[in-house]
């Protein structure tokens, strides 16, 4: 190779070891450089050959390990955002499950001053109180824990709002008959696919003077039209924000900003979903610490 010259390797999930963060495969990657640059965040929760490994090879040959600029904006972002936030400082969770945001909803309920729960997982919350939640996603395993998170909240002062209506269908689809019902209201035949008007609006209202707002997980199945307006409720409520950090976790999050045209008006969408996801649990990423610098 000459001066300014880039070689591109093949993907490294072509070799099994990687995955294994196996010591040879590590150390013929380290044979390739004297200098090793991480930029890949979305791996960077994960210990792998060619994030993980490599330093320890780099290093024994007296070379430098270091973050890329992308990954040290991830870190800025995202750690900032978790560990010392400009307040008020509203957090806004969705996706599908409760189970999946254990760690995220413990570690945010000590730091927001708003946590804000959509999507799939707020029926979890609902059922927990007895209500109605028809053919809605829940897991019945989790009620005692979202009634948990509740008394937690309350007792710290945090404000943590579920959706007080619910727009509703009678088939997975987008052609399908749809209603708006009150909180506890859902028909048995029926379930809930977006959060409805009302609830868009205090969703809205909770994010207006926010000056820090964290959003990781839809608020309902925004891949079809008709269930999209509680998504891009907060997504433009978040837009509207003056002066504040409005960060998106990668993922499902990411897709539907960028979809619905938001994208350019957030402060920083993440590149990875399930690290970013990893950094608000709290959680160290073996990619990030495997730098010396960052």
């Amino acid at each position: 190779m000459k001066d300014g010259d880039v070689v591109l390797l093949e993907n490294t999930r072509y070799r099994a070891e990687e995955t294994k963060n196996g010591e040879a495969f590590s150390e013929e990657l380290a044979s390739l450089a004297d200098v090793f640059v991480n930029d890949a965040f979305g791996t960077a929760h994960r210990a792998h050959c060619s994030n993980v490994g490599v330093t320890e090879f780099i290093r024994k040959k007296g070379g430098d390990c270091a973050v890329g600029y992308l990954m040290q904006k991830e870190i800025d972002f995202l750690g900032n955002a978790v560990n010392n936030p400009e307040r008020p400082f509203v957090a806004i969770l969705g996706g599908a499950k409760v189970s999946s945001k254990i760690s995220v909803i413990e570690n945010l309920l000590d730091k927001v001053d708003t946590l804000i729960i959509g999507g799939g997982m707020a029926y979890t919350f609902m059922a927990a109180h007895g209500e109605e939640v028809g053919k809605s996603l829940l897991e019945e395993d989790y009620k005692d824990y979202a009634l948990k998170m509740e008394k937690k909240a309350e007792e710290k002062g945090v404000k943590l709002l579920i959706p007080i209506d619910t727009t509703v269908a009678d088939d997975f689809s987008n052609d399908a008959n749809i209603k708006i019902v009150g909180r506890g209201e859902i028909p048995a035949d029926m379930e809930g696919l977006d959060i409805g008007p009302k609830t868009a609006e205090l969703f809205a209202n909770a994010v207006a003077g926010a000056k820090t707002v964290v959003w990781n997980g839809p608020m309902g199945c925004f891949e079809m039209p008709n269930f999209a307006k509680g998504t891009i409720a907060v997504a433009e409520a978040m837009a509207k924000l003056e002066g504040a950090t409005t960060i998106i976790g990668g993922g499902d999050s990411a897709a539907a900003c960028n979809q619905l045209g938001f994208g350019d008006k957030m402060t920083h969408i993440s590149t990875g979903g399930g690290a970013s996801l990893e950094f608000l649990e709290g959680k160290d990423l073996p990619g990030v610490v495997a730098a010396d610098d960052k």
